[in-house]
């Protein structure tokens, strides 16, 4: 392992003596450099580069800083960093991503470069992250990134700022030129901030509050028209929320987007409340919706309960069908957040789960194992009870990305609960489950569009739980194959209607998704 906090520590004082001079003294153009660090453990979700997605935080950053400032962002999904002349280098990043960003920063400020760290890790951990960056941005960048600009230029730049959770008319839309030098496929919206329902493993509530703040619908509508990529994803944790006249809000923004002909595909993150007006579902479709990641977690209330899921607990897991059902009737796939490791789950409950996503309507799935993410009340209460196993941070921030057991649970130790996972990952995500699961979503949606994206959302999906297992080759293959028996018949079957579908419908699809 590597040991950062001597090499950081020992150099910050004389560091933040030199903020002033040097570059601070030439007149030419400051210079900002953004940087994505990305997890150097797995690929996780960079397994291909239809899943790179650009990282929006950095834009709005970019959005805020004045205009005298040169702005270069290096994004890690496409190249590794390297120091360059920079005055100022802020990070961002997941928690996964945090000790790749403290590696950076110990680069750069072993060249004399100040650097920042903000983001949802280092608005969690920020007396962590003041032990290996020079200054800690926490909260929300419009907040008081220009203060940090101003104090910097002044050289009066201090160690911690807080930009706190904005007013709706201050959330500032990205700056979207940063992005222009990577081929990202699709572009990242966000309409909403904020979620007031507190999940014990989310830490969105604590780090956007509890409260709703939805942007004005035309000024949504104006930032879409001026995305160049044919694919969107609205980044709202829950795009139609509970408030009043949110239902009619999320009609207004699709209606708009087909009235002003953005023919755009795209997807979200809603709960299950998404499907209750037959007429948000229809215009979501008609405004090019495919597909909705869907906060399922499980099918048993008390695991439900464990994690505070209260809106499928007051619905009610004989609901999903039904919501599945009214989707599919419009075109629309679900894509089910499942969490499996609950305090209640025992054996037989994970396996009973692996089996309720195969029978299920569901058409793809996210199945990740219960991660305590620091900020979040489940971290908390898992450190208190001294139930975290890998906890030997920052190194093993490295290790919370929800596809390793960091945990050990009331009835299953880390390497019994790991041991299963490799087990339910190697059924869920064969090729054969996932292409049996896209004929069942043709047949229920009657839509290749929907088909396609969620058998390769399956397949991205695949490749990242089994990462670890594909690349010391046991037993399953990238192709999400055995390695050492015969293809199935089925298999052999169905790929000639699997080429079919490709030359007769998704070749085309394609092309024109990525068409900018």
């Amino acid at each position: 392992m590597v040991d950062l906090s001597n090499s950081l520590e020992q150099n910050l004082t004389a560091h933040l003596g030199q903020i002033g001079t040097g570059s601070m003294a030439n007149e030419k153009r400051r210079k900002l450099i953004l940087v994505n660090p990305v997890n150097r453990l797995r690929i996780g979700f960079t397994n291909t580069q239809g899943t790179h997605a650009m990282p929006l935080g950095l834009g709005i950053v970019a959005a805020v800083t004045p205009d005298d400032w040169v702005v270069e962002m290096i994004d890690e999904y496409f190249e590794e960093f390297t120091v360059r002349p920079a005055d100022l280098v802020a990070l961002t990043g997941f928690t996964p991503a945090a000790f790749r960003a403290y590696e950076i920063a110990s680069m750069c400020r072993e060249a004399g470069i100040h650097t920042v760290i903000g983001g949802i890790h280092a608005s969690m951990c920020s007396e962590e992250a003041a032990r290996f960056v020079d200054t800690v941005f926490t909260g929300e960048a419009e907040g008081a990134w220009p203060q940090l600009i101003a104090d910097f230029e002044a050289g009066q730049i201090r160690r911690f700022y807080d930009g706190g959770i904005v007013d709706v008319a201050s959330i500032a839309a990205p700056r979207r030129d940063i992005y222009d030098k990577y081929p990202y496929v699709y572009d990242l919206v966000q309409t909403s901030r904020g979620c007031p329902w507190g999940c014990e493993f989310c830490s969105v509530t604590r780090m956007c509050g509890k409260t709703y703040r939805e942007r004005d619908v035309e000024a949504v509508l104006q930032e879409l028209a001026e995305t160049k990529r044919k694919l969107v994803f609205f980044v709202d944790d829950n795009l139609v929320n509970l408030k009043k006249g949110a239902e009619e809000r999320a009609i207004e923004l699709f209606r708009g987007m087909v009235n002003r002909k953005l023919n755009k595909t795209w997807y979200s993150q809603a709960a299950v409340n998404f499907a209750d007006n037959e007429q948000v579902l229809y215009w979501a479709r008609k405004s090019g919706c495919f597909m909705l990641l869907m906060g399922i977690e499980a099918e048993n209330p008390n695991a439900l309960k464990d994690v505070r899921k209260n809106l499928n607990l007051k619905r009610g897991v004989s609901s999903y069908d039904r919501v599945f059902k009214k989707m599919h009737r419009h075109g629309i796939g679900v894509l089910a957040a499942m969490i499996f490791g609950m305090d209640s789950d025992t054996r037989e409950d994970l396996y009973a789960r692996r089996d309720f996503i195969l029978n299920s309507s569901i058409d793809t799935y996210q199945c990740t194992i219960l991660t305590p993410l620091p900020g979040t009340v489940l971290f908390n209460r898992l450190d208190s009870e001294n139930r975290i196993v890998m906890n030997n941070y920052p190194y093993d921030w490295q290790q919370h990305d929800g596809m390793i057991a960091t945990i050990r649970t009331p009835n299953l130790d880390r390497d019994e609960l790991d041991d299963i996972m490799r087990e339910i990952w190697m059924k869920l995500y064969h090729k054969e489950s996932l292409r049996r699961k896209m004929f069942r979503t043709l047949w229920n949606t009657r839509s290749f569009k929907t088909a396609y994206w969620t058998y390769a959302t399956g397949h991205n999906y695949g490749r990242m739980f089994l990462e670890r297992f594909i690349r010391r080759n046991d037993t399953i293959s990238d192709k999400l194959e055995w390695l050492n028996e015969k293809r199935s018949l089925f298999l052999r079957l169905t790929d000639a209607v699997i080429w079919l579908f490709y030359r007769i419908s998704w070749q085309r699809m394609l092309r024109r998704s990525i068409d900018r």
